[in-house]
């Protein structure tokens, strides 16, 4: 390979971007586009007229030195009037353009808010874990926000392009019938403005690139440092001093990027300044000459300075206008960047058919993404329809991994998992999630009411088959005393009178959510490991009543599920080193599980 490292050539991502942007605008608000339109025509009348009108009236008003002042007065009033119309006119669609704009910048805002939720909430589940992905989440969410300003930061872009193109057209036409040297003067500044302009860009992107990350782990830091769910531990362990030192650290990052960015900037800034210093002399010096030696009339001084500054700053907005939406549409094309990003796991077709389903683990092993290290290792297990199987081992054995590889959050290494003798793969997602109920040990409830977190709908025609499922989880006798009953919210996050439910309250809540899902497949992964042993076996007996017979997989390095369950696996050293019945597993000598149940014994004895 040569020393000379071949450049990387970056994507080109301003017409696709482009494309995006106005697909939507056009999908969504097209009559939109119109206005754009009408609004564009508006200022570039408007900004011509500007540089015509003064100078007609002008002559009109020279002439009247010469006689005939009735005339020339007539005229100056009738210009006026046209000048003042065309203004006025402009003023009225831009006003109106204003408008509408102000009202589609908030809507476009929350569409691609609402656009980003979806699609993360879409992702395969193993980018929630995964810092890139996160990353380009953060950046998708930045990059649609103040750095681009969005669909209508791109869109406005665009326009203020199309204003300068036909603002500059006009002008520049001016200038070469009027002093065509001064054309000249413009581009040799817009040049230099241009090349300064572009390495100021290439800071910022630079920029960019570095604060992306530091904003994720700021923004992280000050949300734990707001949020009162974190107050008890916040003083009961004295970290203020730690999680504000952390705040001010990434704070003194970020600024010290920022500061890097602007001292970067600040030479191509001082260019630019000097450049308009000598465009304004030069031009002046040259319009002011052709007036002297009556080469142009004072209206035609007038026109020429109007036009000049024009062009200048219609150049200025093609060339900065061209940059800005360079710009933005980087910016922008990290949305389009996290929309696409590529899946994790193959997507079948296949339906599940009946309502009978073994599940067989085949030589299945598996590391996590970004680590050699195997979690699991020769896993060789079958879970016939039925059967109900407890899954127990000590912290860290892989219990929950196996748990996520059935649920297909995540797929295997090596091996396979079939479900009735087909490779889970060829399953849709869709069609392979309605199998499982899952209660996580992390379960979540939402700042909504107890009927959305149960029945994950709004639909009360739905509640006599929640109600069903909250008598079987033991949740009724709380329901009833709720203020609102099942249209309660949960938590006070946007309602005052929300209700805070206790630790056992919210694992019903959460067996009541498994229990409404009717899935064929029930797993309790660990839901209880915060309750005492005893109340921890109570609710698995329980539970274990309810699902009746349907296939339940129960996790737990406690025994409260071994004794009712028809087969036990015993995980250790990232394999199952024992299988088997809780009679055959209890009097194996020397066995892991007959260890473990002679020390919990007392709890699940009698």
């Amino acid at each position: 390979m040569s020393e000379n490292k071949a450049k990387i050539k970056k994507p080109r991502v301003v017409l696709p971007t482009l494309k995006v942007m106005f697909g939507i605008m056009l999908r969504e608000k097209p009559w939109f586009v119109v206005i754009y339109i009408f609004m564009a025509l508006a200022v570039i009348v408007s900004g011509t007229a500007e540089i015509v009108f003064p100078k007609f009236i002008i002559d009109e008003l020279v002439a009247m030195a010469g006689g005939d002042n009735a005339s020339h007065i007539s005229n100056a009033i009738l210009l006026a009037a046209g000048y003042i119309g065309i203004i006025a006119g402009a003023s009225l669609i831009s006003a109106v353009g204003n408008y509408f704009q102000d009202i589609l910048r908030e809507w476009f805002v929350e569409y691609i808010d609402l656009k980003l939720a979806e699609r993360a909430m879409d992702m395969d589940y193993q980018y929630t874990e995964d810092p890139d992905a996160l990353d380009k989440l953060n950046k998708a969410q930045e990059g649609m926000s103040w750095y681009s300003g969005g669909i209508m930061g791109v869109t406005d872009a665009v326009y203020n392009m199309v204003i300068s193109i036909g603002k500059g057209t006009a002008s520049a036409g001016i200038i070469i019938f009027c002093c065509p040297w001064l054309l000249l003067v413009q581009l040799i500044s817009l040049a230099l403005i241009t090349f300064f302009q572009a390495k100021n860009m290439k800071i910022e992107q630079e920029g960019f690139s570095k604060l992306s990350k530091l904003n994720r782990i700021f923004m992280y830091v000050f949300i734990q440092l707001a949020d009162f769910r974190y107050g008890k531990d916040v003083r009961l362990y004295d970290s203020a001093a730690m999680m504000i030192g952390k705040a001010k650290y990434y704070t003194d990052k970020m600024c010290a990027v920022s500061k890097q960015q602007s001292h970067a900037e600040r030479k191509n800034s001082f260019g630019m300044d000097i450049t308009n210093a000598l465009r304004d002399g030069v031009s002046y010096f040259y319009i002011g000459w052709l007036a002297l030696t009556g080469a142009i009339t004072i209206g035609d001084f007038s026109m020429c300075i109007g036009a000049a500054g024009t062009l200048y700053f219609s150049l200025m907005g093609i060339s900065g206008g061209l940059q800005d939406i360079v710009n933005k549409c980087n910016y922008a094309h990290r949305y389009i960047e996290f929309m696409d990003y590529p899946s994790a796991l193959s997507k079948g077709t296949r339906s599940v058919s009946g309502s009978s389903h073994v599940i067989e683990f085949r030589n299945v092993g598996f590391k996590y993404p970004r680590s050699d290290k195997w979690v699991l290792r020769g896993i060789n297990i079958t879970i016939r329809q039925g059967e109900h199987l407890s899954v127990v081992g000590l912290n860290g054995a892989g219990k929950t991994t196996f748990i996520k590889l059935l649920c297909r959050l995540y797929d295997v290494t090596e091996g396979e998992i079939l479900i009735d003798g087909v490779n889970i793969k060829e399953y849709s997602d869709e069609e392979y999630r309605k199998l499982f109920a899952v209660v996580f040990q992390d379960f979540s409830l939402f700042a909504f009411s107890l009927r959305e977190n149960i029945a994950f709908s709004d639909d009360k025609n739905n509640d006599p088959a929640i109600n069903e499922v909250i008598v079987k989880s033991g949740l009724a006798a709380d329901v009833e005393k709720l203020p609102d009953g099942l249209d309660t919210m949960i938590f006070k996050s946007f309602d005052e009178n929300g209700t805070e439910l206790s630790g056992g309250q919210k694992q019903k809540a959460a067996i009541a959510r498994a229990l409404y899902k009717d899935a064929p497949v029930v797993i309790l992964d660990e839901p209880t490991a915060a309750l005492d042993p005893v109340a921890e076996y109570d609710i698995y007996r329980q539970f274990d009543k309810l699902v009746g017979g349907k296939t339940a997989v129960y996790i737990s390095h406690r025994l409260s599920s071994c004794k009712f369950c028809d087969r036990i696996a015993v995980f250790s050293d990232c394999t199952i080193k024992e299988y088997g019945t809780h009679d055959e597993l209890a009097g194996k000598p020397g066995g892991i599980y007959a260890e473990m149940f002679a020390a919990q014994a007392q709890y699940y004895v009698g």
